[in-house]
């Protein structure tokens, strides 16, 4: 059973900056779909960025230009470098992973921000930003 586990949340001030890691633990396959999603209190969860089993990425438009995601397949790891971080950005960021192999399900339909889309989820962890 893999597990995921993300690190690197901290607190910051505003236009300041982190890095997220995400690393996949017991993994069997040989690629990997990962994505970073958010929760902030009072809303609802949100995709973040993905990088799609072939390499593409897909950004939410709240991050474009300040953040910017990258993964790592040997391990396999995923990472999210957060920029001219704001206040709205504070959240608890989740790391999301499915296998190639199951990417879109039976129907064949993958939606790299959708969090119904991913197989293995990590418990999160807190970024706060103060303005």
């Amino acid at each position: 059973q893999m597990q995921v586990v993300e690190s690197g949340g901290g607190s910051v001030q505003a236009g300041g900056s982190l890095r997220l890691s995400c690393a996949a633990v017991g993994y069997t396959y040989k690629n990997y779909c990962m994505a970073w999603f958010r929760q902030a209190p009072g809303k609802e969860r949100e995709g973040v960025a993905a990088v799609d089993c072939d390499g593409s990425t897909t950004y939410a438009d709240s991050v474009k230009g300040r953040f910017a995601v990258s993964k790592d397949n040997a391990r396999p790891a995923l990472f999210l470098q957060m920029n001219s971080l704001k206040p709205e950005d504070t959240a608890i960021y989740y790391c999301a992973v499915v296998a190639e192999i199951f990417r879109g399900g039976p129907e064949g339909v993958f939606n790299p921000l959708v969090w119904e889309d991913y197989d293995y989820w990590g418990q999160g962890t807190q970024v706060t930003v103060s303005s």
